[in-house]
């Protein structure tokens, strides 16, 4: 169970801290609220308590955890999933489901066609989403503030992309 002072991530936002609850009437009905500030978008939201699990609401990885969804942004891309709907309802659900990983795997593969090919602006703004809900995360998991978050995520997309240039002008000699 979650309680006051807990940083989660909500799926659909990032991250945020559980700032208090709450009891509201609803329906003639006494439902618990969390309050949630979400740090990216000094947002805050209302979940019922009972609908937690359902939402995806999750606590903010460890260090462990960072490592892991580093390192899937350094994977190679995965099989080209075909049309650029396909490909678009695809992405947009696995930022959807709120697992960290799937999120670093959607970024790893916009950065990538990106750098081929200029993305569609639906697929700019899914990037700009999935990095933002990633970044909101990582901030407590690396102690950084925003920007410099931003800037340590930007700094090694770029540097994968060069390692992967020069990996494949390797294999072309």
């Amino acid at each position: 169970m979650f309680k006051v002072g807990d940083r989660i991530v909500y799926p659909q936002h990032g991250a945020g801290l559980i700032d208090g609850t709450e009891k509201r009437t609803v329906l003639g009905e006494e439902v618990e609220y969390l309050t949630i500030r979400i740090i990216a978008d000094d947002l805050v939201v209302r979940i019922p308590v009972n609908r937690v699990d359902e939402l995806g609401l999750r606590r903010v990885m460890d260090e462990d955890g960072a490592q892991a969804v580093l390192a899937v942004l350094a994977e190679e891309i995965s099989v080209d999933t075909g049309s650029w709907s396909r490909r678009f309802r695809m992405n947009k659900d696995k930022i959807r489901s709120g697992n960290v990983k799937e999120i670093a795997e959607v970024i790893r593969d916009l950065s990538l066609r990106d750098a081929k090919r200029p993305l569609s602006s639906g697929e700019r703004q899914l990037l700009a989403q999935a990095k933002r809900i990633l970044s909101s995360e990582l901030r407590w998991v690396l102690d950084k503030n925003e920007d410099e978050t931003n800037e340590h995520l930007d700094q090694l997309l770029a540097n994968l992309a060069v390692a992967r240039a020069e990996a494949r002008a390797a294999r072309s000699v």
